[in-house]
Protein backbone atom coordinates (compact mmCIF):
# COMPACT_ATOMS: atom_id res chain seq x y z
CA UNK A 1 0.00 0.00 0.00
CA UNK A 2 1.76 3.32 -1.28
CA UNK A 3 1.78 5.84 1.71
CA UNK A 4 3.43 8.86 0.05
CA UNK A 5 5.17 9.74 -3.35
CA UNK A 6 7.85 12.45 -3.98
CA UNK A 7 9.27 13.29 -7.09
CA UNK A 8 11.80 10.16 -7.54
CA UNK A 9 10.48 8.04 -4.58
CA UNK A 10 7.34 5.96 -3.48
CA UNK A 11 6.60 5.57 0.64
CA UNK A 12 5.02 2.34 1.59
CA UNK A 13 4.22 -0.68 3.27
CA UNK A 14 6.55 -3.57 3.27
CA UNK A 15 5.95 -6.80 0.88
CA UNK A 16 7.06 -10.20 0.43
CA UNK A 17 9.17 -9.12 -3.06
CA UNK A 18 11.04 -6.83 -1.12
CA UNK A 19 13.71 -9.71 0.50
CA UNK A 20 16.31 -9.68 -2.19
CA UNK A 21 16.40 -5.89 -1.88
CA UNK A 22 16.06 -6.05 1.76
CA UNK A 23 18.78 -8.48 2.37
CA UNK A 24 21.61 -6.05 0.15
CA UNK A 25 21.44 -3.69 2.58
CA UNK A 26 20.48 -5.55 6.28
CA UNK A 27 23.61 -8.06 5.14
CA UNK A 28 26.14 -5.27 4.55
CA UNK A 29 28.38 -4.62 7.71
CA UNK A 30 28.82 -0.98 6.50
CA UNK A 31 24.81 -0.12 6.45
CA UNK A 32 24.39 -1.99 10.14
CA UNK A 33 27.14 -0.33 11.35
CA UNK A 34 25.35 1.55 14.11
CA UNK A 35 22.41 -0.70 13.73
CA UNK A 36 21.69 -2.87 17.38
CA UNK A 37 22.27 -6.30 15.33
CA UNK A 38 25.25 -7.76 13.10
CA UNK A 39 24.87 -7.86 9.41
CA UNK A 40 21.71 -10.35 9.10
CA UNK A 41 21.80 -14.00 6.66
CA UNK A 42 19.02 -14.44 4.19
CA UNK A 43 17.40 -16.04 7.02
CA UNK A 44 17.29 -13.22 9.24
CA UNK A 45 15.89 -11.22 6.96
CA UNK A 46 13.50 -13.41 5.84
CA UNK A 47 12.35 -13.16 9.59
CA UNK A 48 12.34 -9.29 9.39
CA UNK A 49 11.11 -8.80 6.34
CA UNK A 50 7.96 -10.67 8.15
CA UNK A 51 7.95 -8.58 11.28
CA UNK A 52 8.21 -4.82 8.48
CA UNK A 53 4.96 -6.54 6.54
CA UNK A 54 3.13 -6.68 9.84
CA UNK A 55 4.22 -2.90 11.05
CA UNK A 56 3.00 0.32 10.29
CA UNK A 57 5.89 2.04 11.99
CA UNK A 58 8.13 0.58 9.08
CA UNK A 59 8.01 2.26 5.68
CA UNK A 60 9.61 1.25 2.20
CA UNK A 61 11.23 3.57 0.20
CA UNK A 62 11.11 2.15 -3.69
CA UNK A 63 12.90 4.67 -6.56
CA UNK A 64 10.24 5.35 -9.24
CA UNK A 65 12.31 5.31 -11.59
CA UNK A 66 13.13 1.05 -11.07
CA UNK A 67 10.32 0.10 -8.61
CA UNK A 68 13.76 -1.32 -6.89
CA UNK A 69 13.24 -0.82 -2.83
CA UNK A 70 16.48 0.96 -1.42
CA UNK A 71 16.10 1.32 2.21
CA UNK A 72 13.40 2.30 4.88
CA UNK A 73 12.18 5.02 7.31
CA UNK A 74 11.05 4.44 10.72
CA UNK A 75 8.03 6.51 11.86
CA UNK A 76 7.31 4.92 15.66
CA UNK A 77 4.38 6.60 17.87
CA UNK A 78 5.47 7.78 21.01
CA UNK A 79 3.70 8.92 24.25
CA UNK A 80 2.34 13.08 24.08
CA UNK A 81 1.86 13.23 20.38
CA UNK A 82 5.43 12.59 19.49
CA UNK A 83 7.28 10.16 17.00
CA UNK A 84 10.81 9.13 16.78
CA UNK A 85 12.52 8.94 13.44
CA UNK A 86 15.05 7.07 11.56
CA UNK A 87 15.97 5.45 8.49
CA UNK A 88 18.66 3.17 6.95
CA UNK A 89 19.34 2.90 3.34
CA UNK A 90 20.97 0.47 1.13
CA UNK A 91 25.16 2.12 0.50
CA UNK A 92 24.77 2.35 -3.38
CA UNK A 93 22.12 4.92 -2.46
CA UNK A 94 23.84 7.19 -0.16
CA UNK A 95 24.59 10.96 -0.94
CA UNK A 96 22.03 11.15 -3.86
CA UNK A 97 19.54 12.92 -0.44
CA UNK A 98 16.89 9.94 -0.86
CA UNK A 99 16.63 9.75 2.99
CA UNK A 100 15.83 13.63 3.08
CA UNK A 101 13.23 13.32 0.51
CA UNK A 102 11.92 10.60 2.16
CA UNK A 103 12.18 11.60 5.61
CA UNK A 104 10.97 15.18 5.29
CA UNK A 105 8.10 13.91 3.18
CA UNK A 106 6.78 11.24 5.87
CA UNK A 107 7.44 14.93 8.60
CA UNK A 108 4.91 17.10 6.33
CA UNK A 109 2.59 13.78 6.29
CA UNK A 110 2.92 13.51 10.09
CA UNK A 111 2.65 16.95 11.04
CA UNK A 112 -0.11 17.37 8.71
CA UNK A 113 -1.82 14.75 11.22
CA UNK A 114 -1.22 16.77 14.60
CA UNK A 115 1.91 15.14 15.50
CA UNK A 116 4.01 17.97 17.93
CA UNK A 117 6.98 16.63 18.25
CA UNK A 118 9.66 13.92 15.98
CA UNK A 119 12.84 13.16 17.90
CA UNK A 120 15.63 10.92 16.37
CA UNK A 121 18.51 9.25 18.31
CA UNK A 122 21.96 8.27 16.85
CA UNK A 123 25.43 7.93 17.66
CA UNK A 124 27.96 10.71 17.92
CA UNK A 125 30.42 8.87 15.65
CA UNK A 126 27.65 8.67 12.78
CA UNK A 127 28.21 12.23 11.64
CA UNK A 128 26.15 11.51 8.24
CA UNK A 129 22.89 10.53 10.70
CA UNK A 130 23.02 13.62 12.83
CA UNK A 131 24.37 15.70 9.51
CA UNK A 132 21.04 14.87 8.32
CA UNK A 133 19.43 15.17 11.19
CA UNK A 134 20.81 18.78 10.97
CA UNK A 135 20.37 19.76 7.52
CA UNK A 136 16.97 18.79 7.96
CA UNK A 137 16.32 21.26 10.40
CA UNK A 138 16.17 19.01 13.96
CA UNK A 139 17.78 20.66 16.74
CA UNK A 140 20.43 18.39 19.12
CA UNK A 141 18.42 18.32 22.17
CA UNK A 142 21.64 16.31 24.40
CA UNK A 143 24.30 13.80 24.84
CA UNK A 144 23.62 11.17 27.08
CA UNK A 145 27.13 9.75 27.93
CA UNK A 146 27.16 5.99 28.08
CA UNK A 147 23.39 5.28 27.98
CA UNK A 148 22.49 1.96 25.68
CA UNK A 149 25.11 -1.06 24.64
CA UNK A 150 23.64 -3.47 21.78
CA UNK A 151 27.30 -5.71 22.20
CA UNK A 152 29.22 -7.29 24.95
CA UNK A 153 33.32 -7.21 25.11
CA UNK A 154 34.55 -10.82 25.44
CA UNK A 155 34.50 -10.74 29.31
CA UNK A 156 30.48 -10.23 28.93
CA UNK A 157 30.79 -6.71 29.91
CA UNK A 158 28.92 -3.86 27.88
CA UNK A 159 30.19 -2.03 25.55
CA UNK A 160 28.63 1.09 26.09
CA UNK A 161 27.73 3.72 23.62
CA UNK A 162 26.77 7.65 23.62
CA UNK A 163 23.95 8.62 22.03
CA UNK A 164 22.83 12.38 20.55
CA UNK A 165 18.86 13.61 21.00
CA UNK A 166 17.92 15.39 18.07
CA UNK A 167 14.22 17.20 17.57
CA UNK A 168 11.61 18.67 14.98
CA UNK A 169 8.69 20.36 16.35
CA UNK A 170 5.74 20.87 14.98
CA UNK A 171 5.65 25.25 14.65
CA UNK A 172 1.59 25.27 13.08
CA UNK A 173 0.62 22.17 16.24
Amino acid sequence: MMIAQTERLILRRYRESDLQDLYEYLSNPRVVEFEPHKPMTMEEVQGNLTWRISTEEMIAVELKANHKMIGNVYLGKRDFSAMELGYVFNEDYWKCGYAQESCEKLIELAFRKGVHRIYAECDPANQNSWGLLEKMGFVREGHLRKNVFFWKDSEDRPIWKDTFIYSLLNEEG
